[in-house]
C-alpha cells in the first residue's frame, strides 16, 4: 500500500526505499510487489531495468501477469518507441499471458500521445480479429487522439461505435468529443454535446468547461466565456488554473484588458499563482501595449522559478518597442536587459520578427545606435545579407524588394497566430485511465 501510495505521488525514491527494506528484512517479494516496482521504474524511464525485475520474477518462479507487462508496454509506446513496445508484447504472449483488453489499451495509449493514429487504429483491429472486443475506454482513447488533431469527423465516428455497440457513455468520452469539436472552431456542435450530456445526466466537470472556455477563447467571445465561468461557480465546479487561463486569453483577444487584469488578481486571491501560466499573461499585457505591467509580469514569472521562452520574448519585445518612442527611462532599459537575457540564453529571432523590429528601430534610431545595436544581436546570422539583398533590390526599382516585403509581413502574420495557439492550447489530462 505504501509503495503503490509513493507510487501515485511520483516519489521513486520512497518507493524504492520502501522495496529495499523489505528485501533487506529477509521478506520474498510476490507479484503484487514485484508489479508495483515494475511501474515505478516505468514510470522513471528506464524500462530496462523493469524488464530484468521480470526476468528476475522467472527466475524466482512467479508467473508474470498481463499488469506486470501493461506499464512496459504503455512506456515504450509512449516514449516512440514501438518495435519494443511491440516486443514485450510477443514477450508477454509467450510467457503465458493471455493480452486483454487493458494490455492492448496500454499499448493504444502510448500510441495515441505519440499522435500515431493509424498504428493505434491497427491495434484496435487486431483486437477484434483476436476476439478481444475494445471497451468505452479503448474508443475514447482514440477519440482522444483524433481530438488533439481536431480531427472531428473521426472523433465522431468512434463516438458512434460506443453508442452502437451498446457500451457506456461517460464523462471521459464526452470530454474527448468536446475537445474535438472546439479544436476544429466546431462551437455549434460542441453546444449540442453538452445538451446530450444534460439529457443523460452526467455533470460537468472542471475539464469540461476548461474545454469550453477555450473554444469561445477562440472565437474571442469574452461574453459567452464568462457565462461558463458563472454557471461553474453556480453548479460548485472549482475553476483552476487552466480555466482562468482560458479567460484570460478571451479577454485579451476581445480587447477587455481590465477584466483580464482583475481576473488575475482573482487568480491570486483564491491562491493560485498565475506565473505558472506565463505566456498568456505577457501575452496580454504586451499586446495591449503596456509595456510597464509587461515588464512586472516578466520579473514574477522569473522570481516563480520559470525560465521565459521565445514567444514570452517576442511578446515582450515587441511590447516595448512599440512604445519607444516615448522615451521612458524603463522602457530603454527594458530592451537593453531583454536583449541581454536573449543573447546569454543563445535566443534568436526569425527573419520576419527581424525585419519587423527594424522598422520599429527606424522610428526610434533613425541613423543606429545603442538599442540597434543591442537588438540586432538578437537577429538571424544572415541578417546583414538579407538585408542588403532588400536594399539593392529596392534601389534597382524591379518588384523584388517589395515581394521581400510582402514575404515578411507574411511571416510575420504566421509568427502571430503561431504564437496565439500556442498559447491557449488546453494542456493534456493528466489522469488519464488506461483500463
Amino acid at each position: 500500500m505504501l509503495i503503490n501510495g509513493f507510487i501515485y505521488l511520483k516519489d521513486w525514491a520512497n518507493a524504492f526505499a520502501i522495496f529495499e527494506d523489505v528485501i533487506r528484512d529477509g521478506l520474498k517479494p510476490d507479484v503484487v510487489l514485484y508489479n508495483n516496482i515494475i511501474r515505478a521504474f516505468c514510470g522513471m524511464g528506464n524500462m530496462d531495468r523493469a524488464l530484468r525485475i521480470v526476468e528476475q520474477m522467472k527466475k524466482e518462479r512467479h508467473r508474470p501477469t498481463s499488469r506486470t507487462f501493461m506499464p512496459i508496454i504503455h512506456a515504450f509506446a509512449k516514449a516512440g518507441a514501438i518495435r519494443k513496445a511491440l516486443d514485450v508484447f510477443d514477450m508477454m504472449r509467450r510467457s503465458g499471458c493471455i493480452p486483454t483488453v487493458q494490455t492492448y489499451n496500454a499499448l493504444i495509449l502510448g500510441l495515441v500521445e505519440k499522435r500515431q493514429m493509424d498504428k493505434a487504429v491497427e491495434v484496435v483491429d487486431e483486437m477484434l480479429l483476436a476476439g478481444i472486443r475494445p471497451n468505452e475506454r479503448t474508443y475514447t482513447t482514440i477519440m482522444d487522439g483524433y481530438a488533439s488533431l481536431g480531427d472531428t469527423g473521426k472523433a465522431f465516428e468512434y463516438f458512434s461505435r460506443i453508442k452502437d455497440e451498446g457500451l457506456e457513455l461517460d464523462v471521459y468520452t464526452y470530454e474527448a468529443l468536446l475537445k474535438a469539436c472546439c479544436k476544429s472552431g466546431r462551437i455549434e456542435s460542441a453546444l449540442a454535446v453538452t445538451k446530450e450530456m444534460n439529457a443523460k445526466n452526467i455533470p460537468r466537470n472542471t475539464f469540461v468547461y476548461n474545454i469550453l472556455i477555450d473554444g469561445w477563447a477562440r472565437r474571442s467571445d469574452v461574453w459567452e466565456a464568462a457565462d461558463l465561468m458563472q454557471q461553474m461557480r453556480q453548479e460548485g465546479v472549482q475553476p483552476d488554473i487552466h480555466t482562468y487561463t482560458s479567460f484570460v486569453n478571451a479577454c485579451c483577444k476581445a480587447g477587455d484588458m481590465q477584466k483580464a487584469m482583475n481576473t488575475i488578481q482573482e487568480m491570486k486571491r483564491v491562491g493560485l499563482n498565475p506565473m505558472l501560466k506565463p505566456i498568456p499573461l505577457s501575452y496580454t499585457v504586451g499586446h495591449a501595449s503596456l509595456p510597464e505591467k509587461a515588464l512586472k509580469c516578466f520579473e514574477e514569472m522569473k522570481k516563480s522559478g520559470l525560465k521565459p521562452d521565445k514567444a514570452v520574448y517576442h511578446c515582450l519585445m515587441t511590447s516595448l518597442l512599440s512604445r519607444a518612442t516615448v522615451a521612458e527611462d524603463y522602457i530603454i532599459t527594458g530592451i537593453h536587459r531583454v536583449c541581454e537575457e536573449m543573447v546569454e540564453s543563445g535566443l534568436t529571432v526569425d527573419m520576419g520578427t527581424a525585419v519587423h523590429w527594424s522598422r520599429c528601430l527606424r522610428k526610434i534610431e533613425r541613423t543606429g545606435g545603442d538599442i540597434t545595436e543591442a537588438l540586432q544581436k538578437t537577429f538571424p546570422p544572415d541578417w546583414n545579407s538579407h538585408r542588403n539583398l532588400n536594399a539593392a533590390s529596392y534601389d534597382t526599382g524591379n518588384n523584388e524588394g517589395l515581394n521581400d516585403r510582402v514575404t515578411t509581413m507574411v511571416l510575420c502574420m504566421r509568427l502571430t497566430v503561431t504564437a496565439t495557439v500556442t498559447m491557449i492550447q488546453m494542456p493534456p489530462r493528466c489522469n488519464q485511465k488506461v483500463a
